[in-house]
């Protein structure tokens, strides 16, 4: 846990970002090995909601991986970098960009009635488009399902013949159902979990006599993770269970990882900048907050190192490190029993690449910067956000 001292005369300003450029194109490598070893006809759909940054979107772009959006803003941001390819999932599309990206030929999975009425009040026809299956994953694989035996909201639900009317309401506007989206949200990203979801594709394909071009499987998957599945166990199960049906010369396999590769290719620096004693201890007061490595503030543990500006101090018993904000709950991590930390000392959380820099707020300061490191050199591709910033939008 803790890393060596460094004292770096060309170091950035605290807080930031700062993503590993090589780590994130070799987790993508390695995605592709694992699916040209297991399922060689694939689509890698990059998820936009994990991390958006630009610099990440079009550096996926550039390694062949479509855009999967889940919203008319993130369409319209694939086409704005020109993304070799879009899948467009969610049910926050709007009427104009899914009617675009159907009559594009963009990849689309149908997850709302509303979706079905366009088609048939625009006259689109024979269109190829796909549909998101709602099943009972907390049936398949007990105590694993995100939502429990609260159930899922998306989607059109296969046990209760929610998805046979949707099949029929797209078959009756003249379109075809040509592919399965099973994302499905879990609590353990165990492989078993991925042997459910291509089980339903299966099953689905077989009562409804469905021809598919691709089946999505969706993301969620570890990535760089010790002692947890890589992507070569996830795709061996999930090939094992689809090859009962499909075959990879008929029907891709489409992917949509982001945390798996977005999550460990960045790490977030912080700097101490005040440390207060207390009847209940030390509290070590960060120029980073919790917000901007938990922004749901729900982790327990976070991976980090600590470099401190020097060594030989005393040890404290109990030491908090906070983050700058008013909320009493902005905490990190203790140190029990360890040297003294004292302001300038750096603290840098690693693995935060996934859900951080689009959903920490604009809570007291505004957003900070983000470095990519490539090639051992350090370069900006945001800045840190300014008045300036927060205001463009403003009209008087």
């Amino acid at each position: 846990m803790l890393g060596p001292v460094k004292k770096e005369a060309t170091m950035p300003n605290s807080p930031y970002y700062l993503i590993d450029a090589e780590k994130f194109d070799g987790q993508l490598e390695e995605l592709k090995k694992a699916l040209a070893a297991y399922w060689n006809n694939y689509v890698i759909a990059y998820s936009y909601k994990t991390n958006s940054l630009p610099w990440v979107i079009r550096r996926a772009n550039a390694a062949g991986a479509y855009a999967e959006v889940v919203s008319d803003d993130e369409f319209l941001l694939a086409k704005k970098i020109d993304a070799i390819g879009v899948v467009y999932n969610g049910i926050a599309k709007s009427e104009e960009t899914f009617i675009r990206a159907v009559t594009e030929g963009d990849i689309v999975n149908i997850d709302s009635w509303r979706e079905i009425d366009w088609l048939a009040k625009h006259g689109i026809k024979g269109k190829g488009v796909g549909v998101r299956v709602n099943f009972d994953l907390e049936k398949l694989c007990p105590g694993e399902s995100a939502c429990g035996n609260e159930g899922g909201r998306f989607g059109f639900c296969y046990e209760n013949g929610e998805f046979a009317k949707a099949l029929s309401g797209i078959a009756q506007s003249g379109n075809e159902v040509v592919g399965l989206h099973l994302h499905a949200s879990s609590r353990t990203r165990s492989t078993s979990v991925y042997r459910a979801i291509a089980s339903i594709a299966c099953k689905a394909a077989l009562q409804y006599g469905l021809k598919l071009r691709f089946v999505d499987v969706g993301g969620g998957f570890f990535g760089g993770m010790e002692g947890k599945p890589v992507f070569g166990d996830y795709l061996k199960v999930i090939s094992e269970q689809l090859r009962e049906v499909f075959s990879p010369s008929e029907t891709a396999l489409i992917v949509e990882p982001g945390m798996s590769v977005a999550g460990p290719s960045v790490s977030f620096v912080t700097t101490v900048v005040d440390v207060k004693d207390t009847p209940y201890g030390s509290f070590a007061v960060t120029d980073g907050s919790r917000c901007q490595v938990d922004p749901l503030m729900r982790k327990s543990s976070y991976f980090y190192r600590i470099e401190r500006l020097s060594s030989g101090r005393e040890f404290v018993d109990r030491q908090v490190v906070c983050g700058y904000t008013c909320m009493e709950n902005d905490r990190l991590f203790v140190l029990s029993g360890q040297e003294r930390l004292c302001p300038g000392d750096r603290i840098i959380y690693e693995k935060v690449g996934a859900y951080t820099m689009c959903l920490a707020p604009l809570f007291i300061k505004y957003f900070p910067a983000v470095y990519v490191s490539e090639n051992g050199e350090t370069k900006c591709v945001r800045k840190r956000w300014t008045c300036d910033d927060y205001m463009s939008g403003d009209e008087r």
